[in-house]
């Protein structure tokens, strides 16, 4: 049972490109953090995660959706919730990096990015000056595209 991946997980491009397919992203960070800063897409819902036992069913069983947060952490908890509570694997995937990795590739957002702080760590992240190998074009995302 080594590595045995349950959520798939896709990158904020993939994620982006979804959505502009008409695909829901479902939010889970909590109403203030959305109140600082959210996602600028059409097809989105903000359940928080503190309420999330609660008001899962709100996310439809028939559609695809993907589930996003800050770093990525609390969205794949609240996916494998909802494989766990009867919903296909195969609709519902997990965006890696979260609104970290969203801002970092210059999405469109809503509120103040100025006062918004990513914590760009691993290979991925783009804190310093030289450009390195992002981990993204080593580790394709689970349905086969190329991530960043």
């Amino acid at each position: 049972m080594e590595n045995q991946t349950l959520v798939k997980e896709i990158c904020p491009t993939t994620a982006l490109e979804w959505v502009k397919n008409g695909v829901l992203l479902v939010d889970v960070r909590e109403k203030d953090e959305v109140a600082q800063l959210a996602y600028d897409v059409p097809n989105i819902i903000n359940i928080p995660l503190s309420e999330f036992e609660e008001r899962y069913t709100e996310v439809p069983k028939d559609k695809k959706v993907v589930m996003v947060c800050k770093g990525g952490g609390r969205s794949l908890r609240a996916a494998g919730f909802l494989i766990n509570h009867g919903y296909d694997p195969e609709k519902v995937v997990n965006m890696k990096l979260g609104m970290d990795g969203w801002v970092e590739k210059g999405f469109p957002t809503k509120g103040d990015i100025s006062s918004y702080r990513t914590q760009s760590t691993g290979c991925c992240g783009s804190s310093g000056t030289q450009k390195q190998q992002s981990c993204c074009d080593n580790s394709p995302n689970s349905d086969g595209s190329k991530c960043c």
